[in-house]
C-alpha cells in the first residue's frame, strides 16, 4: 500500500468511525445555517404558490406515448425504456390467500436516489428540492437532491439534465456515506430496485432554484406535517448510518434533550432481545421456509380484474386501479407528458409496535412475503395494510396486531403522521405511518414471523440491500427523528 494510499484509509476511516456523532449532532440542530423552519415553511409556500403544474386522471385511451401491445395487453411506452404494466402470477404456499393475479409495475432500470450533505458552521446539512410528481396529492413535497430514473437521467425524455447528478455518478472526489441498492414496494412493482446514495461534498455548492439546505433534524421536524417529506427522501434518510458504539455516553450531557431509550437503541454497544447472528439466521430461515412461485403474464390474463377503456380495477372495487394521469409540469426536465399510474383505493396503515427492553428501544418486526421482492423475504414494519381490503380477504388474511394498532390509545403514539408513497408511479397513494409503544410478548404461534430488533441492528442490516423494506425503512427513518425530545415550534 502506497503512503498516499495508506493515508487515505486512516482518514475515511476516522470520517467513518466518528459519522454517526456528527448525524446525531445534526439531528439535535434544530435550527440550520442556511435556514430556519419558518424561513422553510415559507420558502415551500411560495414554491407551491407559483408551481403551475396541472394534473389530472384521464382514461387509459387517451394516454399518449403509451400503447396498449396487441398480443398480451401490457401497457407499454412507445420508447421501450420506462416501465411497463403488465400481469403477474403469484402462489405462496400456505398462505391465506395461496394464489392470485395482479396487474403490477415492471421497471427493470435502476433509478438514483441521492441526496448530497455538506458541512455549515460544523453541522451536516442535506441538499433538498422541492419536486412535483404526479401523484403527489399536495403537487409539491420534499425529496432528495437527486431523484430519477435511468430512462431519465440518461434524458430518454429529451427534457433538460438532472441538477447535482455527477456527485452521484462520480464519487471518487466526495465522502459516500451510504450507497446501496434497495427495493421498492414488492406488491406493486415486480423486483424493483433503487440505488440509495448519501454523499458528503467540501465543494462550493451552487444553490439552485428550488433547493434547500436542512439539517436532518429540521427534517425529522418536518416528518410531522402530512404529506411533506417524500418517500424517496424518507428511505434515503433511513441508509444514514445512524448507529456506533457509545453514542449514549457522546450525548449524556445532552440527557434532557434526547430520548435516552431511542439513543441506546442506535448505540451499537447496548444490548438487544437477538444477537445479530440470531436475527440473519432468522431471516435465511424464513426465506428457505416460504415457497413462493412468481411468473410474470399477459396484462390480458389476469383474473378478477375488469378492463374498461378508462381503468383497470379489481372487481371488489378495492385493493388499487391502474389509471391515466395527464401532467402539464411547472418546473420538471420535462413540461408535459401522459403516464399509467397506479392508484389505491384507500389509505394504508403501516406500524411498528414498540417497547423498552431494558431500557434500548426495541421495535417488532416482521418478516414479510410480497411477489414482487427479488429475494422472496423482507423485513417489513408489524403492521402494514390496507384496512378496507381484509373485507374481501379471509379472515386468516387479517394482520396481527392491527387492532393493536387501530385502537391505540393516543398516549401509547409515539409517532404518527400520514405520508406519501412515492409520486412518480403512485397516485394519491397515502399511508398512516405509525409507532406504538406496548407492553405484550410474540405468542408463541407467531414467533417463526416476528422478531424484537432494536434501530442499530436495522442500521447495519441497511447497509445491504434486501434486507428492509420501504415501508420499513420509512419508519426508521420516522423513529430516528424521535431522538429529539422536545417538540419544535413554528413560529
Amino acid at each position: 500500500m502506497s503512503e498516499t494510499t495508506a493515508a487515505r484509509a486512516v482518514l475515511l476511516r476516522t470520517t467513518d468511525e466518528t459519522t454517526p456523532v456528527r448525524i446525531a449532532e445534526s439531528v439535535l440542530a434544530d435550527s440550520g445555517s442556511e435556514m430556519s423552519l419558518p424561513e422553510f415553511l415559507q420558502w415551500f409556500a411560495e414554491r407551491l404558490a407559483t408551481d403551475g403544474s396541472v394534473i389530472e386522471k384521464i382514461p387509459l385511451r387517451d394516454l399518449k406515448g403509451w400503447r396498449t401491445d396487441p398480443d398480451t395487453g401490457n401497457l407499454v411506452h412507445d420508447s421501450g425504456k420506462f416501465f411497463v404494466v403488465e400481469g403477474l402470477s403469484v402462489r405462496i404456499e400456505g398462505a391465506a390467500v395461496p394464489a392470485w393475479t395482479q396487474p403490477i409495475i415492471n421497471q427493470p432500470e435502476i433509478g438514483i436516489l441521492g441526496i448530497l450533505v455538506k458541512e455549515f458552521n460544523g453541522v451536516l446539512h442535506c441538499l433538498m428540492q422541492a419536486k412535483m410528481e404526479p401523484g403527489n396529492c399536495n403537487t409539491l413535497q420534499l425529496s432528495p437532491t437527486v431523484q430519477a430514473t435511468k430512462s431519465n437521467y440518461t434524458r430518454v425524455h429529451k427534457g433538460a439534465p438532472v441538477p447535482y447528478l455527477d456527485y452521484f455518478t462520480d464519487t471518487d472526489r466526495n465522502h459516500v456515506l451510504a450507497d446501496v441498492l434497495q427495493s421498492e414496494q414488492g406488491s406493486w412493482y415486480y423486483r424493483k430496485r433503487n440505488r440509495n446514495i448519501i454523499v458528503e461534498t467540501t465543494d462550493d455548492v451552487e444553490l439552485l432554484d428550488g433547493f434547500c439546505w436542512l439539517t436532518i433534524g429540521q427534517l425529522h421536524h418536518l416528518f410531522e406535517i402530512d404529506n411533506l417529506v417524500n418517500m424517496d427522501s424518507r428511505t434515503v434518510l433511513s441508509c444514514l448510518p445512524f448507529s456506533g458504539d457509545r453514542l449514549t455516553d457522546a450525548f449524556s450531557a445532552a440527557a434532557g434533550a434526547v430520548r435516552l431509550d431511542v439513543l441506546r437503541s442506535c448505540s451499537d454497544d447496548e444490548g438487544s432481545l437477538h444477537t445479530t447472528g440470531e436475527i440473519l439466521s432468522w431471516i435465511t430461515g424464513a426465506r428457505t421456509r416460504h415457497d413462493v412461485t412468481t411468473q410474470r403474464i399477459p396484462l390480458d390474463q389476469v383474473e378478477h380484474w375488469v378492463r374498461t377503456d378508462e381503468r383497470i380495477s379489481h372487481e371488489s372495487g378495492l385493493f388499487f386501479n391502474v389509471v391515466g394521469v395527464d401532467t402539464v409540469a411547472g418546473n420538471r426536465e420535462v413540461r408535459s407528458w401522459t403516464q399509467p399510474m397506479i392508484e389505491p383505493t384507500d389509505v394504508g396503515v403501516v406500524a411498528f409496535l414498540a417497547k423498552p427492553i431494558n431500557g434500548v428501544l426495541h421495535v417488532l418486526v416482521n418478516a414479510r412475503v410480497e411477489p414482487g421482492y427479488l429475494d422472496v423475504v423482507e423485513l417489513g414494519p408489524t403492521v402494514q395494510g390496507m384496512p378496507s381490503n381484509y373485507a374481501a380477504l379471509p379472515d386468516a388474511a387479517r394482520p396481527p396486531f392491527l387492532d393493536e394498532v387501530l385502537d391505540a390509545p393516543a398516549e401509547r403514539v409515539r409517532f404518527e403522521t400520514v405520508l406519501s408513497e412515492e409520486g412518480g408511479r403512485f397516485f394519491n397513494a397515502q399511508t398512516r405511518y405509525t409507532v406504538v409503544e406496548v407492553d405484550l410478548d410474540v405468542p408463541p404461534e407467531l414467533a417463526d414471523d416476528y422478531r424484537w430488533m432494536t434501530l442499530h441492528q436495522l442500521v447495519s442490516l441497511l447497509r445491504h440491500g434486501h434486507y428492509v423494506n420501504v415501508q420499513a425503512r420509512s419508519l426508521i427513518a420516522c423513529l430516528h427523528s424521535t431522538f429529539g425530545a422536545s417538540n419544535w415550534d413554528e413560529g
